[in-house]
Formats: C-alpha cells, structure tokens, sequence
C-alpha cells in the first residue's frame, strides 16, 4: 500500500520499548458526502475503523470496525486501497513509543444499519455516525481542541487524509 505520508513527532527515547497498533480504516463516500464517526463529547470526526487484532487481516478489521463503530455493514468486494499513514509518539504510558500504521481503504457498505457495538471508551466519548460534507468535518477537526496531548495528533492525521480525499474527489 502506499505511504501517504508520516507522522513522528520524535518526543520520545530512541530505546523505550515500542507499542505497535495497526489499523484499517473506511472512507465511505456517499453521494457528494462522507460517513464518519463524530465525538458529541470532543467534537472531531475520524474515519471508521480501529484496531486490527493479531488473528485477522487489515480487510477483515475494517469490517469488524466500521461495524462496531457506526453500524455499517461493508461490501467486501468493494474495498480498495487509499494508502497508510505512520504514526509515531510517546505513547500515554513511560518509557513506550507508540506507533500506529493506519491503513485507509475506499468502500461501499449496504443500505441497512445494525446497531453499534461501542468500547467504553467510544461510549464516552459518544460516537455517532454521521454523514456530513467533506468540509464540515475538516472545519470541525481544524478547530479541535484538547487538554490532551494524543487526541490532536489523531484529529491532525484524520483532517489531512480529508484534505486528500477531497483533492481525488474533485
């Protein structure tokens, strides 16, 4: 898959132990708009998507995911790839560095919603799917803010694949 570009912000110890966490994630354009998971609680959007377990691949992830986290179900055989994005930190806990290799993939899903299957901490944060237009949601994340230092990176990340997926678009 292609390297869309990468994200290290270098804040860490070159010898802390290193925390990998992969992910796929969908980018369902509908229409002339775009499904993604909204935070009522933080007020950003993000791709659906998420974790992709030791035993699974990075396809079968984002279906798992987008159906946990939205209630979409994906068409397999409508998934193709976007590109990665590396993202590397120090990670919330001493002594790790976090790196997230972030795996975007273009996808169709049915027309039927199943109900959502949310983390606690995705019910705290109260994702909703919504379907908004590409900008409403750069514009939101643009003018996210946060007391926390991991989130921004995330939202960062999230509103430049935006940027992206606008430019293919047009």
């Amino acid at each position: 898959m292609e390297k869309l570009f990468t994200i290290d912000l270098k804040d860490y110890n070159e010898d802390d132990r290193v925390f990998r966490r992969p992910s796929a994630r969908a980018i369902i354009i509908k229409g002339d708009k775009i499904a993604l998971v909204y935070s009522k609680v933080e007020k950003y959007y993000k791709f659906p998507g998420g974790g992709i377990h030791d035993d699974e691949d990075k396809r079968e992830a984002l279906i798992r995911e987008v159906r946990e986290e939205v209630g979409m179900v994906v068409k397999p055989e409508t998934i193709k790839e976007f590109g990665s994005v590396l993202r590397r930190q120090k990670g919330k806990e001493e002594g790790v560095i976090f790196e997230q290799e972030n795996y975007y993939y273009f996808c169709e899903t049915e027309d039927e919603l199943v109900s959502q299957e949310l983390d606690e901490y995705e019910k705290e944060a109260e994702f909703e799917l919504r379907i908004v237009p590409i900008d409403e949601a750069i514009a939101a994340n643009e003018a996210y803010k946060s007391k926390d230092s991991f989130n921004p990176v995330m939202i960062k990340r999230e509103c430049r694949v935006l940027r992206m997926i606008k430019e293919t678009l047009n």
